[in-house]
């Protein structure tokens, strides 16, 4: 009984009519899901909506815990039903599940945040963000040094800056905002920095920045191909 639900609720058994109906029945739900967030004032029906929709969720998240074991065979079934809450997915589907338990999101308003998380599940029904996780974990090494390394800048010259010009920062969050915009190169203008070393800081957060994106980007766009190269040679 397990084994056939497994068989169902797992993303990819193409030959399984039932399971490509049940794929198909959970992105409809998931996108369905989202379309009370677009809307500020909740009516009825979006209410209804959202219910509906985080009900299906349960269900689905309580089957796949139910039958962790079987999807993780080399954990016992004890071990895979304490551990499967502490998977990414797993969370995902809870922290999306959450803001709408209403007493829950009464309490803490700051749950409401995790509702947008619900158009993360769909990371499990597409081959495509399968193909770019597989790269973010081959890949982990250098995107790491590469997030590392920009930290590190921005750091360095929130403090530069905010030693250099106080008076154009309220608090050293505001220097870290100013240098994360400098370095993404997406710039602010609500900050004006005037002093000579201020403005050297600038640019070269200008010069960095273009670095600090190119480089995740052709280690993943590499990795991407890679992915895509090994699955024809499979497939072959």
């Amino acid at each position: 009984m397990r084994e056939r639900l497994v068989e169902i609720i797992e993303p990819g058994m193409n030959r399984d009519i039932i399971s490509r109906f049940y794929d198909l029945f959970m992105i409809t739900c998931i996108v369905l899901s989202l379309i009370p967030l677009v809307f500020k004032t909740q009516v009825v029906i979006l209410i209804v909506l959202d219910k509906v929709t985080v009900a299906v969720f349960i269900v689905d998240y309580i089957a796949r815990w139910i039958t962790a074991d079987l999807t993780h065979k080399n954990k016992s079934l004890w071990k895979s039903f304490l551990l499967y809450p502490l998977t990414p997915m797993a969370i995902i589907d809870l922290l999306s599940i959450l803001p709408s338990i209403t007493v829950l999101s009464r309490g803490f308003k700051v749950l409401r945040l995790f509702r947008a998380f619900k158009v993360l599940r769909i990371i499990r029904y597409s081959k495509s963000i399968k193909r770019i996780k597989y790269v973010f974990i081959k890949q982990k090494g250098p995107l790491i040094a590469v997030v590392i390394m920009a930290f590190l800048y921005v750091l360095m010259s929130s403090l530069i800056l905010f030693n250099v010009e106080p008076e154009a920062f309220d608090s050293f969050f505001d220097a870290v905002y100013w240098s994360v915009a400098a370095v993404t190169t997406m710039g602010e203008g609500d900050i004006e920095l005037t002093s000579t070393i201020a403005r050297i800081v600038t640019m070269a957060s200008a010069i960095f920045g273009i670095a600090i994106i190119a480089l995740p980007s052709g280690i993943i766009t590499a990795g991407y191909i890679n992915e895509l190269n090994r699955e024809k040679a499979n497939y072959k």
